[in-house]
This record gives C-alpha cells, structure tokens and sequence, in this order.
C-alpha cells in the first residue's frame, strides 16, 4: 500500500463521504476478496479518519501478507478478540462494537461504495505522481515521468487472474446462481429453469411486423411485476409509444382505449413496485458503448438494474466499423453479451429475419438476417412465427432455436393478441410435435451451413 499524501498542504481522506460510508468500506474489503486485492495496491489507511477502522484495515491487511488467502468474518471476529493487546483501550473497545455492529446492519449500496472508493484512491496516487513529475521536469527526465505516471495508471486495476483449475476447485461444485427473471410464460420458465438469467443473453427472432417489439415489452412488463428495475432502449418507435405499449400489457386495456381510462390505468401502475426506465435513441446513432454510458449514469445514481432490452440489436451502431456488415453484426451482439456480463443483468434483444422468414410456418436460425454466427453468441434465442392467416386468427408459433440451459427445438403454439400487447404460449398440439423434427434437422442444417462459411473464409 502507498504512503499518506498531502496535496496543496492538505492531507486527503474519505472524510467528506462520511463515517458510514468509511464503516461499510471496511466490511465490503473483509467481504469481497478481489476487491481486496483490487484496492489494495492504491488504498493507504490513512485515508480513513477514525482510527478504529485504521485498524481494523490493518488487521485485514496484515493476515492477508502473512498467510496469503484473505480473512473470514469468523476469523476476524477471532483477531479482534485475542490480536488487539498492542492498540489503546479505546481503539480496542470501538474496534470490537465496529464489528458487532457490522453483523447485524444490513451491507447496501456496495457497488457504488467500491466504485466511489477506488476512484478516490487512484486520483491520490495519481495526484502524488503528477507531484514527482513536477521534480522530474526539472531534470528533463521525459521517459521517467511516463513511466511514473503509467505506473500510477495501472495501479488498482482489476488483478483478477481468472480461474485457477486446482486452486478454485470447491468454487465449480458450488451451486451457480442464475437469478433468473420470468418471461411470464410458464412452459418456456419450465425448459430455460425460470427465465433468463444474469449474464445471459436472450434473442427473439421474427421478420418484420411479427411482434419482435411487441414480445420485448410482454418480457420487460413481467420483470416489472416481479419488482424488477427495467431499462429499455428502445431504437425504432418513440419512448412514449412504447411507454403505451407497456400500460396496455400490464393493465389489459386496449391500445386504442388508453385514454378514456387514463386515471385507472394511473392507480394501476403505481401500484406495480418494478421500475421502467425508457430511453430512446433513433436508428443507428447508438451503439453499444453509448448504452454502456447510460448505464454508468443510472449506476452513478445508484440504480441497480435487474434486466436490459435493446429494440433491437441490429439497429444499432457499430463501436468500430469492419469490411464486411455481417462482422459488425457479429461484433454488436458479442458486446450485448458483454453488457449482460459487465452488468450481470439479462439482455434481450431481437433480431431481423431474411426473406425466407417472412410467410414462414415455423421461423428456425437458418432465417436469421444477415450474420447468423449471432446464434452462437446468444444463450436463450426464439423465433415468432405469422403467416398472414395467423395476423388474421391472432394466432402464430414460437420455436425454441436455442436454449444454453435445457432443451430446444421445441414448437409452442401462440395467443398474439396486438390490440392489448399480450401475448400467450399455449399447449403444443400433436401438429406442432410434427414441425418440431423439421425444425431440428434445419438446426442441423445450419451448423453445416456456418461450417462451410468457416472453410470458405478461411476462419
């Protein structure tokens, strides 16, 4: 760890976010090991003003560098009973009620005290370089002050060095949480194990006016009812339209009857405890990276989300811009699955058929628009399927292409109802178990297919 700093005369501290702040600081450090590690290299105790939690830091610290694995709770509250002979009587009396305390007060905000708390102790390292570059100017010592100042860049960084296959081995037999969120529909939380998790990327198939849009929304409005925080981004219809489509899903009034029930369909909304938060950017002026920034401001205001919906993934813009459009595409969704691991929320999103998807009984991969490598990137992917009769019956299929955590190739017959934005699946009937072989042998077909693409390209 560094040394104390003063800059302009002044020492810096965490005193100006407070004692709580400081107080849960600590806990998060015993709690989280690779942030430990993380904040280590740039976090000098002394930027802590209470000298209970000074030590109780050094405690950490100190058994950290001796036996190299990172404490437990039980073996500090052990530490703290027979290790504090050498502090005063006070230190030791605050050090120790610190502690009780901290049991038993629920542990909130932690994202944002980690984020704060890094920021603030790689700006003080970064600080005390720009003061030893002063001294080096002097001297013209131009590579010395780059690598002062790369040095302190680096520092904090995350080290995580990733799984180590015979170290970590308890970690792989521990149960994986998913924190699945429902799509509201029974039989398909059934075959996915409760809906999309975190982490995971899930993908709706559909040519265009099947009800791509439509059914993201039917995804977003379960997540709300499950007190979810939900951000839609939506690139294509305006933030007010799709905020309508979101009153008419979750209150079953009809579109066009919206505003003769204005006041009802107000009580009802209040009274639904997820959070929508619409944000609306027009048609290939947002990329990933600009998600990524509204992300960080609504993380900077403390709002954790609980799902992500892009209207939809082709729409939007290439962070960098490739020879050929399917690459782009691919790139896109390989940064949506990003987003899901960075944020470790589900992200869904849909995509675009070809032509061949259009009048299409049952809407396998093989019709997917342009870059069908996207199919491998997604964990959870199904299509809509309408033919002009089915628009007619309020009728159509939904066929699991894909599905990283039970079966797939499996056909559900549909409910589409676009007047009340609801959507049903329903029982598969004998008909449907007939298309489900032909739907698998097209899944077969499409491996094939991206195999000889690789072998043509050369990849």
């Amino acid at each position: 760890m560094g040394t104390a700093m003063k800059i302009n005369g002044e020492p810096m501290s965490f005193s100006k976010y407070g004692k709580s702040f400081q107080e849960k600081l600590c806990m998060v450090i015993l709690d989280d090991r690779a942030f430990a590690d993380q904040i280590e290299e740039v976090l000098d105790v002394n930027f802590l003003e209470l000298n209970y939690l000074k030590c109780f830091l050094n405690k950490v610290f100190d058994y950290r560098k001796k036996y190299e694995v990172h404490p437990s709770r039980d073996i500090m509250k052990t530490i703290l009973r027979s290790e504090l002979d050498n502090e005063n009587e006070l230190t030791s009396k605050q050090v120790r009620e610190y502690y009780v305390r901290s049991q038993v007060a629920p542990l909130t905000d932690i994202q944002y005290i980690k984020d704060t708390a890094l920021d603030f102790c790689k700006k003080q390292n970064l600080k005390s370089a720009m003061v030893k570059s002063i001294g080096l100017l002097q001297n013209s010592s131009f590579d010395e002050i780059s690598q002062v100042i790369n040095d302190s860049l680096k520092l904090g960084m995350n080290n995580d060095e990733g799984y180590d296959y015979k170290k970590d081995f308890e970690e792989r037999f521990k149960p994986r949480f998913r924190n699945p969120v429902t799509t509201g529909w029974e039989l398909i939380d059934d075959i996915c194990k409760g809906g999309l998790g975190q982490k995971e990327l899930g993908v709706v198939i559909a040519p265009t006016g099947a009800g791509k849009s439509m059914a993201l929304v039917h995804l977003g409005a379960q997540a709300l009812r499950e007190g979810k925080t939900v951000v839609h981004y939506t690139l294509e219809l305006q933030d007010t339209v799709v905020a309508s489509r979101y009153d008419s899903c979750l209150t079953k009034i009809p579109l066009q009857n919206l505003l003769s029930f204005k006041e009802q369909i107000y009580e009802e909304v209040q009274d639904i405890s997820g959070r929508l938060i619409v944000k609306e950017y027009p048609t290939k002026t947002a990329s990933t990276q600009t998600i990524r920034n509204h992300l960080e401001k609504l993380r900077m205001r403390s709002i954790e989300v609980d799902m992500i919906i892009v209207d939809y993934g082709d729409l939007l813009r290439p962070v960098r811009y490739l020879k050929e459009k399917r690459n782009e595409l691919e790139s896109i969704y390989e940064e949506l699955r990003g987003i899901a691991t960075e944020y470790e929320a589900p992200v869904w999103t849909a995509s675009q058929t070809n032509r061949s998807g259009l009048n299409a009984e049952v809407i396998t991969m093989e019709s997917i628009s342009e870059a069908f490598n996207k199919c491998f990137i997604a964990d959870f992917i199904f299509t809509i399927s309408r033919t002009i009769d089915d628009k007619v019956t309020n009728s159509g299929r939904l066929f699991v292409a894909k599905n990283r955590n039970g079966p797939d190739g499996l056909v559900f017959p549909l409910f589409m109802d676009t007047a009340n934005v609801c959507i049903k699946v329903l029982e598969p009937s004998e008909e449907d178990e007939i298309v489900e072989v032909s739907a698998k042998k097209q899944k077969e077909n499409l491996v094939e297919k991206y195999k000889k693409f690789k072998n043509k390209s050369g990849g």
